[in-house]
C-alpha cells in the first residue's frame, strides 16, 4: 500500500485547471507532470468533447485516458480515440431536435469527431457556437441523429438553466443525464443571456472517472482527489475521497466539496497538489 493518502487526481478543465484566458498555469503544469512521474494517476474530467479537450490533454503530456462528455465518453490520448462511449437513442435525438425547433431553441448535435448545428440567429448564438471545435453548420435535414453522444441546447426562454433541464426532462420522458449552466459562467460569454443544457446518455456523470480509475488501475474512490468548480463536478465530489472546489465558482460546487481553495487564475491548484502529495 502506498504511503500517500491519495493515488489519483481527477481534474476538471474550465474554471479549474484552465484559467480565464484558456491557459494552464505553469506551476500547475509542472506539478501535474511531476505527480505523473511519481506514479500518481492524473485524469482529466471535463464536459468538453474529446476534440475540445485534446489541446490541453496534449499540453499536459500524460498518457492516462481522460473523461469527456461529462462521463459519457473516455478518450485515450495515446490511441487518439474514444475507448468508451455511450450513445443517445436515435428517437431521443430526433424528438429533442424537433422540440427545439417548435420552442425556438438552438440544438447542437455532437458525436465522436462530428458536431452539427443550425445557423445561429442572434449574436449570442453565434458567439455560443464558437465554443465548439470542428462544428458544421447545416440545414435541418442534414443533422445526423445516429451515433450521437450529446445534444447541447441553447435557450433564453427560461429563467434559469435548471428550468431548461426540467423542460427537456418533461419533453423526453426517457432516461438521460442532463447537466446545465448559464453560458455567462464562461469568461468569454459574460454578457450572454443564454442557458445551456447538455443532454447525454444515462451515466453517473463525472463519477464515471472514479469507476474507471478503480476498474483499470485498482485505485479505490477514497484514494482519489477530485477538483472542480461547477454543478457537473458534484457527482465526482460525492464519490471521491476528497472533493475540492475552486473559490470563485458555482456555490453548488462549493457546498458539495470537502474543502475550498483559491480561484483558477491563481496558483491555488499547484499549492493544493504540493500539500497533498
Amino acid at each position: 500500500m502506498s504511503e500517500r493518502a491519495y493515488d489519483a487526481v481527477l481534474l476538471d478543465l474550465d474554471g479549474t485547471l484552465v484559467d480565464d484566458g484558456g491557459q494552464v498555469r505553469p506551476a500547475s503544469l509542472h506539478r501535474l507532470r511531476e505527480l505523473h512521474e511519481r506514479g500518481v494517476r492524473v485524469m482529466i474530467a471535463t464536459g468538453r468533447s474529446e476534440g475540445g479537450a485534446r489541446e490541453v490533454i496534449d499540453e499536459l503530456g500524460l498518457d492516462a485516458p481522460a473523461l469527456v462528455f461529462n462521463g459519457a465518453g473516455i478518450y485515450c490520448p495515446v490511441e487518439g480515440r474514444l475507448i468508451e462511449e455511450r450513445i443517445l437513442a436515435d428517437q431521443v435525438v430526433e424528438r429533442l431536435v424537433r422540440w427545439c425547433a417548435v420552442e425556438d431553441m438552438l440544438p447542437v448535435v455532437v458525436g465522436a469527431g462530428a458536431k452539427f448545428a443550425l445557423a445561429p440567429r442572434t449574436r449570442f448564438e453565434e458567439e455560443a457556437l464558437r465554443y465548439f471545435h470542428d462544428l458544421r453548420i447545416v440545414a435541418p435535414e442534414e443533422i445526423s441523429t445516429e451515433y450521437v453522444i450529446r445534444v447541447t441546447v441553447f435557450s433564453s426562454r427560461q429563467e434559469t438553466s435548471r428550468a431548461l433541464s426540467q423542460a427537456i426532462e418533461g419533453e423526453l420522458q426517457r432516461p438521460v443525464y442532463i447537466t446545465d449552466f448559464p453560458l455567462s459562467w464562461l469568461p468569454q460569454h459574460r454578457d450572454s443571456p443564454l442557458f445551456v443544457a447538455d443532454v447525454q446518455p444515462p451515466c453517473r456523470g463525472k463519477a464515471e472517472g472514479l469507476r474507471y480509475l478503480e476498474e483499470v488501475y485498482g485505485i479505490p474512490p477514497q484514494r482519489v482527489v477530485a477538483v472542480g468548480d461547477a454543478t457537473n463536478d458534484v457527482p465526482m465530489f460525492e464519490a471521491a475521497g476528497l472533493g475540492v472546489a475552486m473559490a470563485n465558482r458555482m456555490p453548488e460546487a462549493r457546498a458539495a466539496a470537502d474543502r475550498v481553495i483559491g480561484d483558477n487564475n491563481s496558483d491555488a491548484l499547484a499549492e493544493l497538489l504540493d500539500e497533498l502529495f
